[in-house]
């Protein structure tokens, strides 16, 4: 008797193309990828929504990919809440059949998986990061809540690979507060640059 096998899913609590609002990539063409889950439990996150897995119905791989190839820009970006909660490595796989150049957005805190061409390292106090996945990192992304997070950055910048990029991006709620003391900042450390929530700004998903 021959077992047939589901299509692996993923729980996805939104899917939208538009444009890459912050870091490195930012004002590019992006498929977004959201999936539920998360246990890292910042208290200023603004997608709390994500937190519970089983809140986000589960989607077939195979059909996730399929609609971020029916528009035309080949970036995806696969976010959270954490999604190295799941195993990722048939998404990567999938997208880059389709000729997507693959990133993803974590804090680090649960093991790698997945194919990545772009890995945005974000971490976060409330559960560190896995030392290999730093040492992976293209990006690293501190968000800056009050000025003790200046140390907390300086703390990964001296972890990360030489060539990553280091970006100091402000909590959205004390943006009006916390970014010119950024500003300062990467004008003492220029090593560091600015990024900003322009999808904020401008009002897009």
């Amino acid at each position: 008797m021959t077992t047939l096998l589901s299509t692996p899913s993923l729980p996805v609590m939104e899917a939208f193309y538009t444009l890459q609002g912050e870091g490195f990539h930012q004002g590019k063409a992006a498929y977004f990828i959201r999936l539920g889950g998360c246990d890292v439990g910042c208290i200023w996150c603004d997608v709390k929504d994500s937190w519970d897995i089983n809140k986000h119905p589960k989607i077939g791989i195979e059909q996730l990919v399929k609609t971020a190839a029916f528009f035309p820009g080949r970036l995806a970006v696969v976010t959270g809440g954490e999604p190295l909660m799941h195993s990722l490595d048939e998404l990567t796989h999938q997208l880059h059949h389709f000729g997507f150049e693959t990133n993803i957005e974590t804090s680090g805190s649960s093991p790698l998986s997945g194919e990545w061409d772009w890995i945005c390292l974000s971490p976060k106090k409330f559960k560190a990061p896995l030392p290999e996945i730093v040492s992976l990192a293209h990006e690293l992304k501190i968000i800056i809540f009050n000025k003790s997070d200046f140390e907390w950055a300086e703390l990964y910048a001296a972890q990360v690979n030489k060539s990553c990029k280091l970006y100091l991006q402000p909590e959205w709620d004390k943006a009006a507060v916390i970014t010119p003391l950024i500003l300062d900042y990467i004008q003492q450390n220029p090593k560091w640059q600015l990024s900003l929530q322009v999808h904020k700004y401008l009002n897009i998903p």
